[in-house]
């Protein structure tokens, strides 16, 4: 008996294994980027078949649940202030001085024009949490050797996508390429993590590519010019109130 249940455990132990290093390899890209808390400037180029869009922006970031973005440039949209404070996510328009609440139901439309979704900008899904996670196999992207792995939303996410085929670094754990399926299992957009290098106070891809797969000709790309992490700030910072004081 002992050894028909030592048999077992070495047989599915790889596979327990590997399921739990995948959730943490994905962890650990995902606090790349993101650490505990971040402050950071970054440009925003939008690219179209027959003309482009640049902005400047300041951002701050708590963990997951909170996140402001405070426009700088060009002088028309300066002000302009997009804020997500746990599960609720507001834009205030300085043209109208307004405020307006953001439904679930648009988190996935563009961001200022951009091929950037609401979603993406403040990181309302987890994608830590709402997906299953599994390795299928290596890949080399841009000369580095990464964990491709295919993430597949829970039953009960809140998530649009049907698929995300992601390429995580083995060294520092970079996500320096993602593909993103509908329900369907039809590609529709690609996300390319370039320029890896010192954005402050860590080594991180400084460049950040959307290329919508359906729109040719059509990409975002948005550029670090610095971000800093894990500095203290407090949840009373991301408040409506301070969408109208913060520079």
């Amino acid at each position: 008996m002992k050894t028909t249940l030592s048999l077992f455990l070495l047989i599915t132990f790889p596979f327990l294994s590997s399921a739990q290093t995948v959730t943490e390899i994905v962890k650990k890209a995902d606090q790349v980027v993101r650490g505990k808390s971040n402050r950071a400037e970054m440009t925003m180029k939008i690219v179209k078949p027959d003309w482009t869009r640049e902005f400047s922006m300041k951002t701050w970031a708590l963990g997951e649940e909170y996140a402001l973005i405070y426009l700088t440039a060009p002088v028309r949209d300066k002000g302009t202030v997009t804020l997500k404070r746990k599960s609720e996510v507001w834009n205030y328009l300085p043209t109208i001085n307004k405020e307006i609440k953001i439904p679930s139901s648009m988190m996935m439309q563009s961001w200022m024009g951009s091929d950037f979704t609401n979603d993406d900008l403040v990181k309302e899904s987890s994608f830590v949490e709402d997906y299953d996670h599994d390795i299928l196999g290596d890949s080399t992207v841009d000369g580095r050797i990464c964990w491709k792995i295919s993430s597949v939303p829970k039953p009960d996410a809140a998530v649009v996508w049907g698929k995300i085929i992601s390429y995580i670094s083995k060294d520092g754990y970079f996500q320096l390429l993602a593909v993103f399926y509908d329900e369907d299992g039809l590609a529709v957009r690609k996300m390319k993590n370039t320029q890896i290098k010192n954005a402050g106070n860590r080594v991180i891809p400084t460049v950040m590519e959307i290329i919508p797969l359906d729109k040719p000709g059509n990409r975002t790309i948005m550029t670090y010019q610095s971000i800093f992490f894990d500095e203290p700030v407090k949840p009373e910072f991301f408040s409506q109130q301070n969408m109208k004081k913060v520079k």
